[in-house]
């Protein structure tokens, strides 16, 4: 297996390969352990530039306090194309989640879990590569068809491909766009929908990866000064 610090030798093709090798690997069962902790994970970068500025905000669920948080800046050489930013995002995570004095016992990551073309979103890569329970929670879509839920907050409405659920479209605030909300890995699908639901607050983003997104811009416009 091809392990995350060679991902900057890879083809794009030879990248595709390994998630397709990634995917027979998925387990979607429901995590049984109580969740004490959760955290939130995102990545700031520009599309056209090698720096990446990577960071996981770390809370007690369901009360969303921050207990820890890491953020790592890195340089790769994978290029931006959709569908494979895994392979950009991915190793710097690592890096931010070893330097983490809390892990915690879900990951929700800023992209997609199992809606995916292939099922391997940002948030299955992840769990996949670190045996860890996760969540994807994404802006936008990326792949699947849906009918807009309604304008209440926690309406909701399946994401399909084909005739597969791969997630769920979250309307988190009313009058806001919803957000789309799948599974990563060791984690059920209602499952990853209720956990979220219990992550968010005022806003439209849920507060892990709200707070994840603030931590990873700050380092950004650190690093820019």
């Amino acid at each position: 297996m091809i392990t995350p610090e060679f991902y900057d030798n890879l083809t794009p093709s030879e990248a595709v390969a390994l998630q397709k090798e990634l995917r027979k690997k998925i387990d979607l069962s429901p995590l049984t352990k109580p969740i004490r902790y959760i955290g939130g994970a995102d990545i700031s970068f520009n599309k056209f530039e090698t720096t990446v500025y990577a960071g996981i905000v770390v809370l007690k669920y369901a009360e969303m306090v921050v207990q820890a948080h890491a953020s790592v800046t890195c340089t790769v050489a994978f290029p931006y194309i959709s569908g494979l930013l895994a392979f950009r995002e991915v190793p710097a995570l690592l890096k931010a989640w070893e330097a983490l004095t809390l892990k915690p016992d879900v990951l929700v990551l800023d992209g997609h879990g199992i809606a995916h073309p292939r099922r391997l979103g940002i948030a299955t890569h992840f769990g996949l590569v670190m045996n860890q329970p996760t969540i994807g929670c994404a802006k936008t879509r990326l792949t699947g068809v849906y009918q807009e839920p309604g304008n209440h907050r926690f309406d909701q409405s399946p994401l399909w491909d084909k005739q597969e659920k791969i997630g769920a479209v979250l309307r988190t605030k009313p009058n806001c766009n919803p957000v789309f909300v799948s599974p990563g890995h060791k984690v059920g699908m209602e499952q990853s929908l209720e956990i979220i639901t219990r992550c968010c607050g005022k806003y439209r983003i849920p507060e892990p990866t709200r707070l994840a997104h603030m931590l990873v811009n700050q380092e950004r416009v650190k690093g820019g000064l």
